[in-house]
């Protein structure tokens, strides 16, 4: 019984994370030559954050070199941007998450202040 009132309670409660989408994207040739590109999208749900961490990694979480805009991102709460990524064409055989991970400023931080991290799995053609 107290397992089941716990369930209900989780169930119940209303989670705000974020947002990122798709979850398996494609890296396609850039307009640069030697370059590979994908795009994923943000979403924030969070009103207690506005920044976002961006990163790549292999297989065994080490981080791969990638260039974007920026690789902390601002998005608002209920906003959407999209990101574009680009690598190597050497490393794109090599990745295999496109991570996002939302960073807290310290003097705003509300409630529990839990940072959330998201992470995409590259598909292979």
């Amino acid at each position: 019984m107290k397992y089941i009132i716990l369930l209900l309670v989780f169930l119940s409660s209303h989670i705000n994370a974020h947002e990122m989408t798709p979850t398996y994207p494609v890296f396609t040739q850039s307009y640069v030559s030697g370059l590979s590109k994908t795009s994923v999208k943000l979403f924030n749900r969070r009103n207690d954050v506005r920044f976002y961490k961006i990163e790549v990694y292999d297989r065994e979480w080490n981080k791969v070199q990638f260039a974007t805009e920026n690789q902390l991102v601002i998005v608002n709460y209920l906003e959407t941007k999209t990101i574009d990524i680009y690598v190597r064409n050497r490393d794109k055989i090599k990745i295999e998450f496109i991570c996002s991970e939302s960073k807290l400023v310290k003097g705003e931080v509300k409630s529990t202040g839990v940072s959330s991290r998201i992470c995409s799995r590259i598909k292979r053609e």
